[in-house]
C-alpha cells in the first residue's frame, strides 16, 4: 500500500558525502529538501578510510569550502591528526591532509544537517522514481510514501546493488553491514538509465592492543598549520594521535601468491573493474612483482577507541589468509582482527550521459553526484554533491547552471574529465590531471571561487567582507614590495651573506630579492622596517604570487589561449551527422557527449584536430549566415 506523503523542491538519495553537501546546498539555497539514507547511522561515514584530504583531494576540499560546501569545517572539528603534504615540491602541489576521528565526524555532519533550516532526514530506500513528460516527479519508499519533487540528485555511493566479497564468501551489502540498495537500481535501469560495474575495497581493522607499535616507524601530525577552511580560526596546536609505518615483505608476498587462487578478484567472481591508483594489496604484489615491499600505514580511526587502520593492505582474500598475510609485518605478528578487509562490488552510471551541470542528459532535472558517477574518494564526491545541489536549485529557479572551467578549479578538472572522457574504472582526482595546476594552488582557492560561492548564495556577506579585505590586502602589498628599492648598504649585504645570498652593488626591488630561491618573504622583514602588518595567508599569498610570477604568467597566457575554444558555444540541437567532414567516431561521440562548447569537443576521446577544424569551420559558416 502507498500513500501520498507531501510535496518537496528537491529529493536527494543517499547520505554520504555527496549527499550531505547536496542537500545542505539545496536547503541553504531556500529550496525544502529531504535527503533520505538506508540507514541514519551511515550519514557521512567513513567506510573506507579515516581520513580526508590528501594529494590533489586537499584543493578539492578547500576548493568545497570556497564555494560554501560543509566538508573543510566539519574535518576541522574532528581532526585527529594534520599534515600538510608535498612540501618538499612546489606550492601547487601543497596539499593538506587530515586524519579524522570517524564517529566525531559522521556525528558532527549529521548534527549539521539535522540543525539545517529547510532540511528534513528520513531514513527509508528509495524504490522508484516516477517522470512527467520526461520530467522527474515523484520518488517511493520502500514502505510506500510517495513525495512530489521537483529535482532528484541519486547519490547513492556504493549501494546500488551493493555486494561484499571475502574469499569465497559473498553476499549482498552496502559497506559497514548496511542494507544495499536493490530496487533503485532496477528502477534506474527501467527508466533507461546505463549502468556499469565496479568495485572498490578496503583493508582490515585491527585492535591496537595487538600491535607492537616499537617496531614501526611513529609519523607525527604537525603544529600550527592552517585549516581546512577559512571560515572560522581552529585550535591546530591540540594534541594529535600519531601513525605508524610499516613495510610487506617476501613472506608476505609469498602467502598473498599462494592464494591467489582463493582471491575473487583472480577467480573471476568480481565482475566489476577496480581503481587503478589505490589496488588491493594481491594487485600490488602480482603488479609490482620487483617490488620487495610496499608501504603499510597503521591509522588510528579515533580518540575514544582502539580500532586501527590498515592503510595498503586493501583485500578480498579470505579471512584465514589476510589473518595470516598481516602477521607477517613487522609490529603485527599478533595482530587481532575486529574486521576483516574485504571487496565491494557495485552499479554506477556512465558519466558521459551527464551535462556538465551534472543533470542526466535524457531525463530533465535529474542530477547524479559521488561514486554512482563513476569517481572514488569522499573528497571527489563532496565535490559533485555541492555542484549538483547547486545545480539542481539553479533548475528549479530558471537560471544558469554553474559550471567551473578547467582553469577555475580542480572541481571542474573533475567534472570535465569525467563527462566529457567518461571513465572506465573509479576516477581519482590528481594533480596532474589538472593541466593549470599553478593556478590551482590550495591556497589560492578562495581567490579563484569565493566570488562564486558568494553570487550562489552559500558565501556569506560576512566572509566575502573578509576575503575582498585579504585580497586587497594581497595586492597592495605585492604593488609596495614591486616599487619598493633596496639600497647596497653594509647591514643589507651583511643580511644577505647570511644567507648565503650574493652581495649587492645597486639598488634593487625588494621583490626581486625575494625572488631569490634561499629568500622567503618573513626572513626578509629584517631589511624592509615599514612592512603592513599581514595574516600568516596574505603573507604566503604575496611569497607565492611573486616568486612564481613569471610561471603563473605563462599558464594565463596558455588559458587565454584555450579560452578561445571554451568561448565557441556548441548547441545541444547540433546533429552531428549532418555536418560534413567529421569522421564517423567523432559523429557518433559528439552526438552522445553533446559538448557545450569546441574546448570541450577538443577533449573528448575519438575527436582529432581534424574534426576541430571542421566543427570551427561550421561554426563560421553559421555565424555568416
Amino acid at each position: 500500500m502507498s500513500y501520498y506523503a507531501g510535496k518537496y523542491d528537491v529529493a536527494v538519495i543517499g547520505a554520504g558525502h555527496a549527499g550531505c553537501e547536496a542537500a545542505l546546498a539545496a536547503a541553504r539555497l531556500g529550496m525544502k529538501t529531504l535527503m533520505f539514507s538506508i540507514s541514519l547511522e551511515a550519514v557521512a561515514n567513513m567506510p573506507c578510510n579515516p581520513h580526508i584530504g590528501g594529494s590533489s583531494k586537499g584543493h578539492l576540499v578547500r576548493e568545497i569550502d570556497c564555494l560554501g560546501g560543509e566538508m573543510g569545517k566539519n574535518i576541522d572539528k574532528s581532526y585527529i591528526q594534520l599534515k600538510m603534504l608535498n612540501t618538499s615540491k612546489g606550492p601547487a602541489v601543497y596539499s593538506l591532509r587530515a586524519q579524522a576521528d570517524r564517529k566525531k565526524y559522521q556525528a558532527e555532519m549529521k548534527h549539521t544537517l539535522e540543525k539545517q533550516e529547510n532540511l528534513f532526514i528520513k531514513q527509508a530506500e528509495i524504490v522508484n522514481i516516477t517522470l512527467e513528460n520526461n520530467r522527474v516527479k515523484s520518488i517511493e519508499t520502500n514502505i510506500g510514501a510517495i513525495y512530489d519533487v521537483d529535482a532528484i540528485i541519486v547519490a547513492t555511493g556504493t549501494y546500488l546493488k551493493g555486494k561484499i566479497f571475502i574469499g569465497e564468501n559473498s553476499f549482498e551489502s552496502g559497506p559497514d553491514g548496511v542494507f544495499p540498495s536493490n530496487r533503485l537500481s532496477e528502477c534506474l535501469k527501467n527508466l533507461g538509465v546505463n549502468l556499469v560495474r565496479f568495485k572498490t575495497g578496503t583493508p582490515a581493522r585491527i585492535n591496537k592492543k595487538s600491535i607492537d607499535f616499537s617496531k614501526m616507524e611513529i609519523q607525527e601530525g604537525e603544529k600550527d598549520i592552517e585549516a581546512f577552511s577559512l571560515e572560522d580560526e581552529i585550535d591546530t596546536n591540540k594534541e594529535q594521535l600519531p601513525c605508524y609505518l610499516t613495510y610487506t615483505n617476501s613472506k608476505t608476498h609469498e602467502i598473498i601468491r599462494k592464494n591467489l587462487h582463493r582471491s575473487p578478484l583472480y577467480g573471476g567472481e568480481i565482475k566489476g573493474t577496480g581503481p587503478r591508483y589505490c589496488p588491493s594489496i594481491e594487485d600490488k604484489v602480482v603488479r609490482f612483482a620487483d617490488k620487495e615491499r610496499h608501504q603499510v600505514f597503521i591509522e588510528p580511526m579515533g580518540e575514544n577507541t582502539d580500532e586501527m587502520y590498515v592503510q595498503g593492505m586493501s583485500s578480498s582474500l579470505p579471512e584465514d589468509v589476510q589473518i595470516a598475510m598481516y602477521r607477517t609485518l613487522p609490529g603485527l605478528e599478533n595482530a587481532e582482527f575486529t574486521r576483516p578487509a574485504y571487496a565491494i562490488e557495485y552499479d554506477c552510471i556512465d558519466p558521459s550521459d551527464l551535462k556538465l551541470s551534472l543533470e542526466y542528459k535524457k531525463i530533465e532535472n535529474l542530477f547524479f553526484a559521488g561514486q554512482t558517477n563513476g569517481t572514488s574518494g569522499y573528497e571527489e564526491a563532496a565535490s559533485q554533491g555541492l555542484i549538483a545541489g547547486i545545480n539542481a536549485v539553479q533548475k528549479i529557479k530558471e537560471k544558469k547552471p554553474i559550471i567551473l572551467s578547467r582553469s577555475q578549479a580542480y572541481i571542474g578538472v573533475l567534472i570535465d574529465d569525467i563527462v566529457t572522457k567518461g571513465t572506465n574504472e573509479p576516477y581519482r582526482m590528481m594533480t596532474s590531471r589538472a593541466e593549470y595546476r599553478l593556478l590551482l594552488r590550495q591556497d589560492n582557492a578562495d581567490l579563484r571561487l569565493t566570488e562564486i560561492g558568494h553570487e550562489v548564495g552559500l558565501i556569506s556577506d560576512e566572509r566575502y567582507n573578509r576575503f575582498i579585505e585579504k585580497k586587497k590586502n594581497v595586492e597592495k602589498e605585492i604593488e609596495r614590495i614591486k616599487k619598493l628599492t633596496i639600497k647596497p648598504t653594509e647591514d643589507v649585504n651583511k643580511f644577505l651573506e647570511k644567507y648565503n645570498s650574493s652581495r649587492i652593488s645597486a639598488g634593487v626591488k625588494m621583490s626581486d630579492l625575494l625572488k631569490r630561491t634561499e629568500l622567503n618573504y618573513k626572513a626578509l622583514s629584517e631589511i624592509d622596517k615599514e612592512r603592513p602588518c599581514l595574516t600568516k595567508a596574505e603573507t604566503q599569498e604575496v611569497e607565492i604570487q611573486v616568486k612564481y610570477e613569471g610561471y603563473i604568467k605563462m599558464q594565463e597566457e596558455q588559458v587565454e589561449k584555450f579560452r578561445k575554444l571554451e568561448d565557441k558555444y556548441l548547441s545541444e540541437n547540433i546533429n552531428y551527422d549532418d555536418i560534413k567532414g567529421l569522421r564517423i567516431e567523432a559523429r557518433q561521440k559528439l552526438n552522445k557527449i553533446k559538448p557545450q562548447s569546441i574546448g570541450q569537443a577538443s577533449r573528448i576521446s575519438g575527436v582529432s584536430p581534424a574534426d576541430v577544424s571542421v566543427l570551427l569551420i561550421y561554426l563560421e559558416q553559421l555565424k555568416r549566415k
